[in-house]
């Protein structure tokens, strides 16, 4: 996911794209613990979704208490 995309998402979307995305990411975690995922990278780039969408919200109320 882009930060392009992200800034499109509205704030109630992010924090709730935030919660799947991390459920994923868990979900992810214990299937590549069972057995190796196909793509091992995959769990790297959620991370980095999830860092991308809690970075924009984070701006977003920054920018709502100043």
């Amino acid at each position: 996911m882009k930060m392009s995309e992200v800034r499109e998402l509205s704030t109630s979307e992010l924090k709730e794209r935030i919660e799947t995305e991390k459920n994923a990411l868990v979900r992810m975690k214990l299937n590549h613990a069972v057995s190796p995922l196909d793509n091992p990278m995959k769990l790297k780039y959620a991370r980095k979704d999830i860092a991308r969408l809690q970075t924009e919200l984070n701006n977003r109320n920054l920018t709502e208490q100043k």
